[in-house]
C-alpha cells in the first residue's frame, strides 16, 4: 500500500501592510526616559549630612581589627563577602595574627582553615600570604599610607586603599562599595556609571568638615535603610530630599 504524504500547511504570513505597521508602532513606541535628577544643592547635602552627624556622631566600620594591618587583611577578605561573615572567621585568626611576620609563620594552608567560610577563600589567602610578603620586603612591614603603595598590594584595590586610608590614618577618602554606589545614584546625590565616577561625585559635593565620616554614613544608610529591595523610605532621615522618583514617601 503506497504510503500517503501530506504536505505541511505553509505558516500564514501577516500581510506586508500588516507587518509595516508592526514595526512602524514598534519604533514609534517611546523609550523610557534615563532617570536625570536635579542636581543637589549646596545647602541641601550640607543639610543631609548634618543630619547624618546627629543621628550617629561618630560611625564605625563593622569590619573588626587590632591594628592597620589586620584592617587591610579585613578588607581584602571582604570582597564578595559580608561584614559579618568576615568578623566570625577573623576573629580567631586575629587574635593569633596581627602583623605580617606572624601571618607569613602561620602559613597559607592554615589560613585557609580560618576563613574557609569565606567565599573564594583559596584565592583570598594566597593574597593574604603575598601581600604580606610584599608589606615585609617592601615596606618594613608597615601598612603604607598612600594609595597608590596599598594598591600595588595583591587583592588590594581602590575601595581598599580608601578604606584602610581613612579608617587608618583618618585621610579624607571615599570607599564607594555597593550601599555607597547604590545611595549615590538612587539619592541623585551623586550620579556615575562606575563606583569612580559616584567616588569623585561625592568627594566634589560633600564638605570637608563631614568627609572624615561620609562614607561611614553612606554605607550604614544604604545597609540598613536604603536597600537595594524595599528601602525604608518612611524612615529615611533625608526622604525629603532624595531626588528618587519611586520612593515611597
Amino acid at each position: 500500500m503506497a504510503k500517503i504524504i501530506r504536505k505541511a500547511k505553509p505558516r500564514a504570513r501577516p500581510s506586508k501592510p500588516a507587518a509595516r505597521t508592526a514595526v512602524k508602532a514598534a519604533r514609534s513606541k517611546p523609550a523610557k526616559k534615563a532617570f536625570r535628577p536635579k542636581p543637589w544643592a549646596a545647602a541641601e547635602v550640607y543639610e543631609a549630612f548634618s543630619r547624618f552627624r546627629k543621628a550617629n556622631p561618630e560611625p564605625r566600620g563593622e569590619l573588626e581589627h587590632l591594628n592597620p594591618y589586620t584592617l587591610l587583611v579585613a578588607v581584602v577578605l571582604s570582597a564578595q563577602a559580608t561584614d559579618a561573615g568576615v568578623n566570625k572567621a577573623t576573629r580567631a585568626l586575629f587574635a593569633l595574627v596581627d602583623t605580617p611576620q606572624k601571618m607569613l609563620e602561620l602559613g597559607e594552608e592554615k589560613l585557609r582553615d580560618y576563613i574557609k567560610t569565606i567565599g573564594l577563600y583559596r584565592n583570598k589567602a594566597k593574597n593574604v600570604i603575598a601581600l604580606s610578603e610584599k608589606l615585609i620586603r617592601d615596606f618594613g612591614a608597615d601598612v603604607p599610607r598612600t594609595r597608590s603603595e596599598i594598591e600595588s598590594l595583591p587583592g588590594a584595590g581602590r575601595k581598599t586603599a580608601n578604606v584602610v586610608l581613612n579608617m587608618a590614618f583618618g585621610e579624607h577618602t571615599m570607599a564607594v562599595d555597593t550601599h555607597v554606589f547604590r545611595v549615590g545614584n538612587r539619592t541623585g546625590l551623586a550620579p556615575g556609571k562606575t563606583p569612580l565616577e559616584v567616588e569623585l561625585g561625592l568627594e566634589k559635593v560633600i564638605p570637608s568638615e563631614f568627609m572624615l565620616h561620609a562614607h561611614h554614613w553612606l554605607i550604614l544608610h544604604g545597609r540598613y535603610t536604603c536597600l537595594a529591595r524595599g528601602p525604608r523610605c518612611e524612615t529615611c532621615l533625608i526622604n525629603d530630599l532624595c531626588r528618587w522618583p519611586e520612593k515611597t514617601v
